[in-house]
């Protein structure tokens, strides 16, 4: 996993992170730049799955941010200055705002919840310009008249703005003496409390280091200040503010490591302080949401440190720590909430997942939740869900764990195949995740869980994404807040990017309707689909960039963002937009990017103009954005860097920080909205208001009524009294979406994918018991729907049905096929069906020992082994009960693994006939190679140095072959099935150009797509299925070999004669010329199946990536394609038709199959036959093995090999 960036975060889980926060961090471009710690807000999405650049020294964590999400980035050094933003923070969090030698900079406070992105003024914008006669840019001025042939305007849908100029009540102080300092920190503590702690700080750009600060003190809400330096130590270097989340009056003072290493405590809001030396050198810290004097400590030399006494006192945790990968445990069931969760490097580099008490962190005392390692980098923990992140064979895996139980992988769809991931909410026991499927390169699909994040359906398909200044992937999504389940999302369309709104998590999308008329009533013609109002989602690490978008949980009806109408999302001409009803309905506001702040719980709305000039006005609107009118906060313009709003339920009072000149001291404006309000409201101040869906009042399956202060009333609301009355909505279909392994088609039904066998949900069930059988349905993880259809879309318990063993599988507990001489080894029995409490289990060892089992209960913890002698061993397993038989075995060996082996062997040969045999590796250069060959019944092996051997089958049949590869300490094996005839016939297959763009190109698809072609030449010819073999081969275009088979009863009579054979032939051949032959891929894609050209063989497939002698092949096929008919026994022939035959004394050419993705399977004998369909169904496994150092001396083949240790996570 690697860092995670400003887009992809929760939006409604950041907003509150840093809404939830009373300190605020000025600094100039590039001021930061080179400060280690310079706190930060917390950017980006939950933590992005990936491999990133090893990462810079983090910043310290947003003092009490908890918890923690990811790095907290540096700002960057970018020349915006002077463009006034706004902060809204009631707690402990700081973000940037600054200047820089000889001009001003501007930041700003994310808003309560979401992503913004802002860009830079348009030039002839900036400064209130723009158009002559109007103010702001398009409202009319005092007198202005309408153009002339200007369309007829509705007075009561233009926006309306009053330009009498009203003042506000303001102070303004100077803090004399810091004109030169480029970095400041302020905290406001709110909830009752007047104080405000201020730190500035000098940062020089060429020591790049602090060199001077001080720090200030305001008791009266910012009227006044006192200068605390003599409090602290005059020739004291301060370079960060902290505050305790839980308690505002604990604060946390960090000097600069470079002049002395120390902490400055107080528990009285910063009235006195108490210094402590540490002896380390703090990076970042992580507050305890619950227990105020808890604190972590994060050291620039990656070593973890615990305090309980607000850090008077540490205590070392664990060394080698990952930067930012450490939490406390937040569940809320939690009984240890002084368990630490982090991810620690091993001295070999690997990374592990370790859990421990913060005060008793020793070796002993060491958890490790997930076995063996994980990804480095990759350790999240967020409120009941922890991910990891396990790459194998080349592919990311992902698991999870819900409510501190055992791990289990994340199930997407099947051909999702991710290859990045961002996890954006675990909010309401559900993951939100952003998954970047092997296809896409700029988008991302939306993913929702079920409760415990383990199986996930699609929501939406390619959001925009792009890259933040730090490498970050920043998400287009934004989580509305105050209203469960609304989201807005940028989706690209025919590389046109279009803003999306749903109400109910994801299940339903549309598009934005853009308001009726534009911000002088004049008429809007924009026609949905074509034409809709765009939104920007984005927020950036960089706090100088553009775009604006705000909500808040005590304001759930008005959004406001900036965005532009038409057929796409533009980067120009953008607007400012609010909607009062929830993103029904919308209206322009401003022709200019402003800053908005919500004051007393919405019912004021604050517009602050983005411009480097200097300002000394703003826009107040008492309507929810109807109408605005002009205010000035002071008599001097002032070059606005930033603006922080009073925390708590009313925000009444904002604090604006700037310069009047270039050079001047920070100028520090207290602003009290107080005065602007007659009275405080009273209950016939309010109406009611339905939140709707375009008139559907059933949101997330209730209906929900809000209390609204009247339009005409300017009364102050105070505390948010939240939804007056809530009920619940009968189920309707709308309140269901598709469950695990269904899609959604055009009828609306949800059907089960191509991929996806319904049945499977059956396979761990015993007789007696019973499981659930899904309908295709799962409600949507809280909806308060209630009757209805509930019932009939509800999955249903079952009662399992009695079934004989099948897919039996025995394999080590840690999932190598190794075990170290002299050492327990636990051996896991699985069965993928039967009846596992009435079966009876035999065990073999291999080494003279076997045991039995009554039943598979007695085994879950697995079966422990020793073996005293070095060598190879053939572990057998057999499973009886009443309905039938299943065996398997496991050759377990003491040696290396490696990363790929394919054994490459036909799919279908002739009886008597020569066969080649061979393993393809990958990587293809690991050094000295021993190969272990099993093949038909034999019990023992053929070992050799090649990776090749040839071998003939004397009778027909389904035998298995299998290879062990070792290289070094790694060992891998990979096992196939080949079926012998006396005679069959093949044919080429091609299809429909569209099907390449669903081709993936990996053997699990060729598998699936193969299954699904024979079952609908079986529907299209009513051929029985046991005289047809279908493979896909590697490849685009895609193309297909079709095998027909004389298929025999297991009596051996009712043979098919050659003569049948052809009549078969003729038949499919007659039916893919009249284009019988089709399937659905998916909703709303047809594929075609036809015959393709004249083959004289199989072609051949050797590895995913074609070798060398592949290609001989084809070009052999070519030049021999007629020549080969005359060797064939019969004179008919078909077209297209490849007739295969004994022959005595003939060398015909050889097929070799393709190479399906390896899985591990168990030996079959050749005396169990298998039916040809039961081919491509099979799922064979490559192992990756882990063997400690030893000398190999069975066979005198292996050498001695070095440890190596990997989780196989495929099987």
């Amino acid at each position: 996993m690697g860092k995670v960036g400003a887009g992809g975060r929760s939006p409604a889980r950041l907003g509150a992170l840093l809404a939830g926060a009373g300190l605020l961090v000025l600094c100039a471009p590039g001021a930061c730049g080179g400060a280690p710690r310079c706190p930060e807000p917390p950017s980006g999405p939950a933590p992005r799955w990936a491999p990133a650049p090893a990462p810079a020294p983090a910043p310290a964590a947003a003092p009490g941010a908890a918890p923690r999400r990811g790095p907290l980035p540096l700002p960057l050094p970018l020349p915006l200055l002077g463009r006034p933003l706004f902060a809204v923070a009631p707690g402990d969090r700081a973000l940037p705002l600054a200047r820089a030698p000889g001009s001003r900079a501007a930041a700003e406070v994310a808003p309560r919840s979401g992503r913004r992105r802002r860009r830079e003024a348009a030039p002839g914008k900036a400064g209130g310009g723009g158009r002559a006669g109007r103010s702001p840019r398009g409202a009319p001025r005092d007198g202005a008249r309408p153009e002339p042939g200007t369309p007829e305007r509705d007075p009561d849908r233009a926006t309306r703005f009053r330009m009498e100029e009203l003042r506000l009540t303001s102070t303004t102080f100077a803090l004399t003496g810091d004109s030169a300092h480029n970095q400041a920190m302020v905290h406001w503590s709110g909830h009752n409390s007047s104080v405000i702690l201020i730190l500035t700080k000098l940062y020089d750009y060429n020591l790049g280091s602090i060199t001077e600060s001080s720090l200030w003190r305001s008791t009266d809400y910012g009227t006044t200040y006192e200068k605390l330096n003599d409090k602290v130590g005059l020739k004291t270097i301060l370079s960060y503010l902290y505050v305790c989340p839980t308690n505002k009056r604990k604060i946390m003072l960090l000097t600069d490591p470079e002049i002395e290493s120390s902490l400055l405590i107080s528990s009285d809001e910063g009235a006195t302080y108490q210094k402590y030396r540490l002896n380390f050198y703090i990076q970042s810290l992580l507050f305890h949401p619950k227990q105020e004097d808890w604190i972590l400590a994060y050291s620039q030399d990656q070593k973890l440190y615990s305090s309980a006494e607000f850090g008077r006192r540490w205590q070392l945790i664990q060394e080698g720590v990952v930067p930012n990968r450490f939490y406390w445990s937040i569940m809320g069931s939690n009984k240890e909430p002084d368990l630490v969760h982090l991810e620690a490097r091993t001295v070999d580099g690997h990374s592990q997942y370790l859990t421990c008490r913060m005060q008793n962190c020793t070796e002993a005392n060491r958890n490790k939740p997930f076995p063996g390692y994980i990804d480095p980098d990759s350790l999240i923990v967020q409120d009941d869900y922890v991910f990891v992140q396990l790459t194998s064979g080349g592919r990311p895996h992902y698991y999870v764990s819900y409510r501190r139980n055992a791990f289990a992988q994340m199930k997407l769809p099947k051909y999702a195949l991710p290859k990045d991931m961002h996890v954006i909410s675990t909010d309401e026991n559900q993951v939100f995740a952003a998954v970047q499927e092997w296809n896409q390169n700029d988008t991302y699909n939306l993913y929702i869980s079920d409760t415990r994040g383990v199986y996930f359906t699609l929501a939406l398909e390619n959001v925009q994404s792009s890259r933040g200044p730090e490498g970050n992937i920043m998400i287009d999504l934004y989580e509305v807040a105050g209203i469960k389940g609304m989201f807005l999302a940028n989706k690209k369309i025919d590389n046109q990017v279009k803003t999306f709104i749903t109400y109910n998590k994801g299940r339903d999308w549309r598009l934005l309707q853009a308001p009726d008329t534009d911000l002088r009533g004049d008429p809007v013609h924009c026609l949905l689909p074509y034409c809709s109002l765009h939104l920007h989602l984005k927020v950036s690490e960089n706090p100088y960039t553009s775009g604006i978008i705000a909500s808040r949980d005590t304001a759930p009806s008005i959004i406001v963002a900036s965005g532009n109408i038409g057929s796409e999302l533009s980067d120009s001409d953008i607007s400012m937009f609010v909607s009062s009803d929830a993103g029904n309905t919308w209206r322009q506001i401003f022709e200019e990017e402003h800053s908005v702040l919500y004051l007393d719980q919405g019912g004021v709305l604050v517009a602050m103009k983005h411009t480097s000039l200097p300002i000394r006005h703003l826009w107040l609107s008492f309507d929810e954005g109807r109408s605005w009118s002009k205010y000035s906060f002071t008599s001097i313009p002032l070059f606005v860097d930033g603006v922080l709003g009073e925390p708590g339920e009313e925000t009444l009072i904002m604090t604006v920080f700037g310069h009047f000149s270039h050079r001047s001291e920070w100028q520090l404006v207290k602003v009290d909205y107080k005065s602007i309000f007659d009275r405080r409201c009273a209950e016939e101040d309010y109406r009611p208001w339905q939140l709707h869906s375009q008139g559907e009042a059933c949101i997330m399956g209730a209906k929900r009524i809000y209390k609204k202060r009247k339009s005409e009333r300017k009364c102050m609301q105070g505390k948010y009294a939240g939804a007056m009355e809530s009920e619940p909505c009968v189920c309707t279909e709308a309140d269901f979406d598709c469950d695990y392994g269904y899609e959604r088609h055009s009828n609306g039904q949800c059907l089960p994918a191509f991929w996806f066998n319904p049945s499977s949900l059956s396979k761990d069930c015993s007789l007696g018991q019973s499981y659930l059988n899904s309908t295709g349905y799962r409600k949507v993880v809280s909806n308060n729907c209630t009757d209805g259809v509930r019932e009939q879309y509800t999955a249903k318990p079952q009662k399992c049905p009695g079934k004989a063993p099948r897919g039996l599988r025995i394999v080590t507990a840690d999932g190598k096929l190794t075990a170290e001489q002299g050492h327990n080894v636990t051996l896991m029995v699985q069965l993928e069906e039967g009846d596992v409490q009435r079966t009876l289990i035999q065990v073999d060892f291999g080494d003279g020992i076997a045991v039995s089992y009554v039943n598979l209960s007695s085994m879950e913890d697995g079966i422990k082994h020793v073996y005293h002698n070095v060598g190879i061993f053939r572990v057998t397993v057999q499973v009886d009960n009443s309905l039938g038989s299943d065996s398997a075995v496991l050759y377990l060996h003491v040696t290396c693994p490696l990363e790929h082996v394919h054994l490459s062997l036909p799919f279908v040969t002739t009886k008597n006939k020569e066969v080649n045999a061979t393993a393809v590796l990958w990587p293809s250069q690991v050094g000295t190679l021993t190969y272990v060959w099993w093949y038909g019944n034999n019990t023992e092996p053929l070992i050799t140095l090649e990776g090749s051997i040839s071998f003939k089958f004397t009778s027909e049949g389904m035998n298995t072959i299998t290879v062990q590869v070792s290289a070094g300490n790694a060992i891998l094996q990979d096992t196939k099935t080949i079926a012998v005839y006396e005679e069959f016939r093949s044919l080429r297959l091609s299809f429909s150009p569209n099907l390449d763009d669903y081709n993936p190109d990996i053997p699990e698809w060729r598998r699936d797509i193969s299954r699904v072609i024979k079952k609908s030449l079986v529907e299209a010819t009513g051929v029985p299925g046991q005289h047809i073999l279908v493979a896909v081969l590697p490849g685009l275009p895609t193309a297909a070999e079709l095998f027909v088979l004389p298929y025999q009863d297991p009596t051996g009579e009712n043979k098919r004669s050659a003569e049948d054979l052809e009549q078969i032939s003729e038949l499919l051949i007659h039916k893919l010329n009249q284009n019988s032959v089709h399937f659905e891929l998916k909703p709303g894609v047809q594929i075609l199946v036809h015959t393709a050209h004249l083959t004289a063989a199989p072609l051949v497939d050797l590895t995913p990536t074609h070798s060398g002698s592949a290609m001989l092949m084809l070009l052999s096929v070519v030049f021999v394609g007629l020549a080969v008919f005359v060797i064939y026994k019969f004179k008919r022939k078909i077209p297209g038709i490849n007739v295969y035959a004994q022959m005595q004394n003939e060398k015909e050419r050889e097929m070799v199959s393709r190479v399906i993705h390896p899985e591990s399977r168990a030996h079959i004998p050749q005396t169990e036959l298998r039916r040809p369909d039961q081919l491509i169904d099979e799922k064979v496994e490559s192992q990756l093995i882990e063997v400690p150092n030893s000398n190999f001396e069975s066979n005198g083949v292996f050498g001695s090999c070095s440890v190596f240790s990997r989780i196989p996570t495929e099987h």
